[in-house]
């Protein structure tokens, strides 16, 4: 992965391709770079799953080259509300791949789950930037995605605020003198919860995040904490520090991001509001930095910071999410599919909260670790994990 470089400063302006603007972290993107100086981006493309409305104003208001949307059920309502703009538009799986290849300086890779896979290859193999904020993608197909921007001289920046935060305290320069990362995890809705109450929990209780606000998948992840067991292994991949020094901390206040502990003892920590904008507004102006009007970390008011191990019992998916890194090959792709899968079940109330991990726990023990070298043998296998998860599930439902 080569360095990439910004423009000059009053020189041309840096092109922009945003893969799910219409998400939390891609409406965000777009809101740094319409506060950002008049000139200092252009849009290249805007990419959505399915939601016309807000991607057609976003596509107006950033005077945006392309807007795709990926169900191709909905194109022609997007090429009516863009129709006289001089906006193209386009609809499809296919038509999301192109939008990611063409020619931007910095990419927001933000598609939730493993689709966003092949749109963010695309994006890598044109090179330039892409900022990561789809953590699937490296969790299937780590290697694949890896080797894609080595070929390409790609720069690879990692966008969810754990990784950022490591990737700002690491000396990357040293590697061998690094003595563990560690990532923090506000502990979500069931922080203190009993067993009890997540057994009872509804998919509008799991969502409802005590510090960020987020989609509703990211927000279960964080709920049931597989959300950091999948940063777990995007740690492994994006940094050099083997698992086994990869720590994971309770952090209700979600100040500290990130830690790196150094041989010498010293320990380097990235702390600031908890707000999405502070993590995408580093990669979109690194390796410089851009002022962003958020609200300030002030230490005497925030008064403490604690700290605590995360309970392997209420939350076994850590625990599935390092055997999954351990045994390595196709185990991490089965590890995230059947995750997916049994989340927009749990959302669609045909699953209880705690099945999540019991349903993904059980998916894992019956693939083991199946080879998946190439984009489709991980696609392939994604997929049976995935009919595999929903027939566990429906099972427990039935039971």
């Amino acid at each position: 992965m080569a360095l990439a470089s910004l423009p000059a400063r009053g020189g041309p302006p840096r092109r922009i391709s945003v893969l799910g603007s219409t998400g939390s972290v891609g409406t965000s993107t777009l809101a740094l770079i319409e506060a950002a100086s008049p000139g200092a981006f252009e849009v290249e493309a805007l990419v959505a799953g399915r939601d016309v409305t807000t991607l057609a104003t976003q596509a107006r208001r950033h005077r945006a080259r392309l807007a795709v949307v990926a169900d191709p059920a909905c194109h022609a309502a997007l090429k009516e509300v863009l129709a006289g703009t001089g906006i193209e538009t386009a609809a499809g799986p296919e038509a999301v791949v192109e939008a990611a290849a063409r020619p931007a300086d910095w990419t927001m890779a933000a598609i939730v789950g493993s689709a966003g896979l092949r749109s963010t290859l695309a994006a890598l193999a044109r090179g330039g930037t892409v900022a990561l904020a789809n953590k699937e993608s490296l969790v299937c197909a780590g290697e694949i995605v890896l080797e894609a921007a080595r070929r390409s001289g790609a720069t690879l920046l990692p966008v969810d605020s754990e990784h950022n935060a490591i990737f700002q305290a690491l000396d990357a320069r040293d590697p061998a003198m690094v003595e563990k990362i560690v990532l923090t995890a506000s502990g979500g809705p069931f922080r203190t919860s009993d067993l009890a109450t997540m057994r009872a929990a509804t998919p509008e209780i799991a969502v409802r995040h005590p510090i960020w606000k987020m989609g509703a998948k990211i927000s279960v992840d964080s709920a049931t904490m597989m959300n950091k067991g999948l940063e777990l292994i995007e740690a492994a991949r994006l940094f050099p520090v083997p698992e086994a020094r990869i720590e994971v901390l309770v952090h209700p206040q979600s100040t500290v991001h990130g830690l790196v502990q150094y041989a010498d003892g010293s320990v380097l920590a990235q702390l600031g509001t908890p707000d999405m904008r502070t993590p995408i507004a580093h990669t979109l102006a690194w390796p410089r930095r851009m002022e962003v009007v958020l609200p300030r970390l002030d230490l005497a008011t925030l008064g403490r910071l604690e700290f605590f191990a995360p309970d392997p019992v209420r939350f076994p998916a850590l625990r599935l999410a390092r055997e999954a890194l351990r045994a390595g090959r196709g185990a991490p792709t089965i590890l995230n599919a059947a995750n997916e899968t049994a989340v927009a079940l749990f959302l669609d109330r045909r699953l209880g909260f705690l099945d999540i991990a019991a349903v993904v726990e059980e998916a894992m023990e019956m693939f083991g670790a199946p080879p998946a070298a190439g984009l489709e043998a991980v696609l392939d296998l994604d997929a049976a994990a995935r009919r595999e998860a929903a027939r566990l599930a429906a099972r427990r439902a039935a039971a």
